[in-house]
């Protein structure tokens, strides 16, 4: 195992160390009585039934997967767009700015209802919410990439006649990438659970439909099985977008390691 695998391995140890220790717990307080298997499933309770019933789980995930990816995109790209016209127009970014800020103290899902009475029950009001979860964190962390330029190199670039197009394309722009990133990941963290909450408010598949069934239905090893899917859904996106950063950020050393 090379250094970057034993760092790896330090690192994350002590986290997966407690995740076992809080799932013995779990599963001990449920075999002893303390906690009622109806209330409480079992961790070796969920897992079978996450194996019993794996394939209306897969059939509702794909339903939720889909619209979680649609909205992030969108979302993203909505924020990206948004963060550089406010950039690029400090008139607009004035004016807009702190209306967007007071548009995220609006609880989602306070919002899904209205967004269901405008637009119905179809699958573009639950499109909307999502892209409202993920473009805010896109676009804060967009402004703060333009913000962040270097002002010596900007003073430079000004000097020999650059106009504010090539200094938003040659450095504003490129300086924002490591930002960008960071919103991404956690526009990706929100992506798949506001999918679900946008479910709850009316669909006929998906995770968040699954989950609502079951509930009702009073099968609560079936709910937990949704959620760990969910978590795991939300890791694997959060994953694909640190993956695709590590690709396109090549020139970015990793932390503690000095380039020659």
């Amino acid at each position: 195992m090379g250094n970057k695998g034993r760092r790896s391995l330090h690192a994350i140890w002590p986290s997966a160390l407690l995740v076992l220790i809080l799932l013995a717990a779990w599963q001990l307080s449920v075999d002893s009585g303390l906690v009622p298997e109806w209330q409480l499933p079992s961790p070796i309770t969920i897992v079978k039934e996450m194996a019993e019933v794996w394939p209306r789980l897969m059939d509702n995930a794909s339903a939720t997967v889909s619209l979680a990816l649609i909205g992030f995109a969108g979302g993203a790209l909505a924020g990206f767009a948004l963060a550089a016209i406010l950039h690029l127009i400090p008139i607009v970014r004035k004016a807009v700015y702190p209306l967007l800020v007071v548009t995220q103290n609006v609880p989602v899902i306070a919002i899904g209802p209205i967004l269901t009475i405008w637009l119905g029950y179809g699958v573009l009001p639950k499109l909307i919410l999502v892209w409202i979860v993920c473009f805010f964190p896109v676009s804060v962390a967009m402004l703060n990439g333009f913000k962040d330029t270097d002002p010596t190199l900007r003073n430079y670039m000004q000097m020999i006649g650059a106009g504010k197009w090539q200094l938003f394309m040659r450095l504003e722009l490129p300086n924002a990438v490591t930002h960008l990133f960071s919103g991404l990941k956690i526009a990706a963290s929100y992506a798949v659970l506001s999918a679900v909450v946008a479910e709850w408010l009316g669909a006929d598949k998906g995770l968040g439909h699954y989950m609502i069934l079951s509930s009702k239905g009073y099968e609560p090893a079936r709910v937990f099985a949704s959620v760990v899917l969910i978590v795991l859904l939300s890791l694997a996106l959060y994953g694909l977008v640190a993956l695709v950063e590590k690709l396109v950020i090549r020139w970015r050393p990793v932390k503690g390691e000095v380039r020659s």
